[in-house]
């Protein structure tokens, strides 16, 4: 048994199909004990032996029957291992549900200040370099002399920017094998622990009296010298502003021996010391305790079992919640309450701290990188009970995980749009069962698949059918716009809606006006020629932005000036088309000049912090009408809003995708439950060509089951979700030809796999290829695939996506096409 070695399976931090497989490396002797599954080590790669950060997923015993070399592990980077025994499993089902790469899967795991990234210090050894590089033209030469006017040694970049060769890591390989100059390499994180200097007492309780009178010429010192003794350390920031002086002050007690300096972790803090009010337990009415004691249940059993609330909006759904993870902390677990919008966040983290203090932690993309580093940190130390946040505190890092809640479980923003394309719900419902917590999605509006399997009892559903206020839901009156382009007005607000605004305003109450489309005019047409202005990067036209005067395109970017004549025509007959939400802010105020209004979209939002302070001035009632895209849809309680006004449901009821009619089903019936929250009665006004849809009438009878139905049967005519599985497979690049083809190619190997299994009618099976609805983002041609599991099956087809995509990418995909696998998209288009 002596010539066992012991062997760490490892994936490298390199982000390849090339290098996305488990590498095997000898754990040396003296790092026997230290190497455990989970932990980071730098290992040599490839043929240069570059040293690279890699993950420890395996660690395993081999006995070698014939000759065979491993490279060895360097260095361990971790003290304790950073992905537990249940993240380890996470991301081997992520990888297989999702067909992605390793490192995607625990890049999601894994904040980015956690990565460690590499610096080379190129150190000159030999001083008498001149006798050896005699050329006085070399670019050796150049490196050399730039290193000696560094101090002889210098990290990489640093070296670049005085001598900016391309070839400069082959001129220091040559000088490396010379012996003219050593590397040394450092793994740094991206990120600094962040750091506070403070004063501590650095004599004797005995000797503070004496110091004290010495101190009687030195008002200042003496202050501070005082306080420190009662407070015995204390930030340097917080001594001088207390005793208004400054650092000298300070250190003249250090120079006398009175006070010494240390640095302390201070973690950034994402709520900026604002104070919360307190948010009391309320007593929940009959149908509120039913849920409780059911969920609760299931808590006390600690069982994995997965529950759906269908809640009217306004029926209490989030003291539900609160009473649900007061029950968690309760018997010592911990709990992650997710929500769909970063606009979210701020009712939800105030609510949670107002109920259970400070021990809560947040997760969004609008945390810089050291705020979500540490609030990572505070996770996986134990330094909280609940995290709240977007998709991504799925993955945090609770070691006692009791609950997970997705308020809002139907919204689309739950679904990865960036590989790993993973589902939020299906990450937490495997953790539920890894860790043996229970899943609790909730919803006014529960998406199409969520519902089906709770009629399947797949999840216990809970239903919630009166609001917590007793308050009614409010009336939805549809206006046919059609027939106010009949009497004569061909505006954008109906008389109605005008109307009631007006009303609203004199009655000192609070209107909210949706419209799902940011800007001011969508389309800017020449009506000499018919010419549109599209984006020259992307296949879509350019939003005009009223408060810059500028062009914008929403997908890449790009802003340029209006012009005055048609690029193509010549002719100054330019008209904007199509109505954004600045232009619905502009006419409200044109019909209500003294009326405070506000606009929240991604314009008005892209600040940190200008979610909240929107919100915050709307509570306070420092705002009479909020116009707003699908960030004011959901979740927000207001109780003065008694009207509600839908600019247009046909935005999203004439798009070309599958879940068309339920997207429009779930936003108007989510904005339209943003009135009558309180005491006073609310009013709901839609406007729409198409009064007589489905989604339209069901929306506005508050009608969920009547829609479901015939939702349902058209799903399962056309075999989409829930009744089969999708896997739309997207390519892109910079060469339309060359996408067409390797779509098509793609295709036709899709085909001949299936047709070999016996499938031959593949119509209803593989939709495409075809150009992408929109065909061209960033200068990059798009296509796609869409497979469907009709009568075959969903696992036949996997492998063949995994088989050509994957498995043999190399051979079916250049490395100029960038193709990617969705498993069951949110939207096709």
């Amino acid at each position: 048994m002596n010539n066992e070695l012991i062997i760490a399976q490892v994936i490298v931090n390199n982000n390849s199909y090339q290098t996305d497989k488990l590498f095997d490396y000898e754990i040396p002797t003296h790092l026997t004990n230290d190497v455990i599954r989970g932990m980071r080590v730098i290992v040599p790669f490839g043929r240069g032996n570059k040293k690279l950060e890699a993950y420890v997923l395996n660690v395993t015993t081999y006995i070698p029957e014939k000759k065979r070399k491993f490279k060895k592990i360097l260095a361990v980077i971790d003290k304790e291992p950073i992905l537990t025994e249940n993240q380890l499993r996470l991301i081997f089902w992520m990888k297989n549900r999702y067909l992605c790469k390793y490192i995607e899967a625990i890049h999601c795991l894994i904040p980015k200040g956690m990565i460690k990234k590499e610096r080379k210090l190129i150190i000159l050894i030999n001083s008498n370099w001149q006798d050896v590089i005699s050329n006085s033209k070399s670019k050796a030469k150049d490196v050399l002399s730039a290193l000696e006017y560094l101090g002889g040694k210098a990290y990489l970049d640093l070296l670049m920017q005085h001598v900016d060769y391309k070839e400069i890591n082959s001129i220091i390989k040559i000088l490396l094998q010379k012996n003219i100059i050593d590397i040394k390499y450092e793994f740094n994180s991206k990120l600094n622990i962040k750091t506070e200097q403070y004063a501590k007492i650095a004599i004797g309780k005995e000797k503070i009296g004496e110091a004290l009178t010495s101190l009687k010429n030195a008002k200042k010192q003496k202050i501070l010298l005082e306080l420190l003794s009662e407070q015995k350390k204390c930030s340097v920031k917080n001594l001088l502003s207390i005793a208004n002086t400054g650092k000298s002050t300070l250190n003249s007690l250090k120079e006398k021996g009175y006070i010494e300096f240390e640095y302390v972790e201070v973690k950034r803090d994402p709520f900026m010391n604002k104070d919360f009010s307190l948010f009391p337990k309320l007593v929940p009415n009959k149908e509120q305790k039913i849920a409780i004691d059911k969920i609760c249940e299931s808590i006390k059993n600690v069982s994995s079992d997965s529950y759906l609330i269908h809640g009217i909006t306004g029926s209490g759904k989030t003291e539900i919640y609160l009473q649900l993870i007061e029950k968690v902390i309760g018997i010592g677990k911990q709990g992650i309450v997710l929500v769909p919008e970063i606009s979210l966040t701020p009712q939800t983290v105030a609510r949670f701290r107002g109920r259970f203090g400070n021990r809560i932690a947040v997760i969004h993309s609008s945390l810089s990188e050291g705020e979500r580093y540490d609030e990572w940190r505070k996770i996986a130390e134990g330094d909280v009970d609940i995290v709240i946040g977007a998709r991504s505190a799925v993955f945090a890092p609770f070691k006692n995980l009791g609950i997970i809640i997705i308020d809002e479980e139907h919204e689309h923003t739950y679904k990865s749009d960036q590989t790993p394309k993973y589902s939020t719900i299906d990450v937490a419902k495997y953790r539920g069962e890894l860790e043996n917590s229970v899943l609790v999605l909730g919803s006014a509006t529960p998406s199409v698949e969520s519902y089906y399997k709770a009629l399947n009892n797949n999840l216990h559903l809970i239903t919630l059918k009166k609001r917590a206020t007793n308050s009614e839901l409010p009336p939805v009156e549809v206006v046919d716009m059609t027939e106010e382009i009949q009497s004569g007005n061909t505006g954008i607000l109906s008389g109605q809606l005008i109307s009631a605004i007006n009303e609203n305003f004199k009655n000192e109450k609070q209107t909210i006006l949706f419209l799902n489309r940011r800007g001011y005019s969508s389309v800017i047409s020449c009506q000499n020629c018919g010419h549109v202005l599209k984006c020259e990067h992307c296949d879509i036209t350019m939003t005009f932005h009223k408060t810059d005067e500028k062009l914008r395109c929403h997908y890449c970017g790009n802003m340029k000036s209006v012009p005055t004549a048609c690029p193509d025509c010549k002719s100054d007959n330019i008209k904007h088309l199509g109505t954004g939400t600045q232009k619905i802010e502009d006419l409200v105020k044109y019909y209500l000049p003294h009326a405070r209004i506000e606009r929240m979209d991604m314009d008005t939002t892209s600040r940190k912090g200008s979610h909240e302070k929107i919100l915050e001035r709307f509570k306070n009632k420092e705002i009479d009408i909020l116009v707003g895209t699908q960030m004011i849809s959901k979740g927000l309680d207001f109780p003065n809003v008694t009207l509600v006004g839908i600019i247009s449901a046909d935005s999203t009821l004439n798009l070309p995708d599958f879940r068309a009619a339920e997207r429009t089903f779930q936003l108007v019936t989510q904005v339209a439950g943003r009135a009558g929250r309180g005491a006073a009665k609310g009013k709901v006004i839609l406007q729409t060509y198409e009064p007589t849809h489905y989604s339209i009438e069901a929306s506005k009878n508050h009608d969920y089951e009547s829609f479901i139905k015939d939702e349902l049967a058209i799903r399962n005519e056309f075999s989409y979700p829930p009744f089969n599985n999708l896997i739309l497979l997207n390519f892109s690049g910079k060469a339309e030809k060359k996408v067409e083809y390797t779509c098509n190619l793609v295709a036709n190997h899709i085909k001949y796999i299936l047709n070999s299994q016996g499938y031959k009618k593949l119509d209803n099976i593989i939709l495409g290829p075809n150009q992408s609805m929109i065909s061209r983002i960033k200068e990059s041609y798009r296509y796609q695939i869409l497979l469907k599991d009709a009568n075959i099956p969903y696992g036949l087809l996997r492998k063949a996506a995994k088989y050509l995509l994957i498995d043999n990418r190399s051979k079916y995909i250049s490395k100029d096409i960038v193709c990617t696998i969705d498993i069951n998209p949110y939207t096709i288009i």
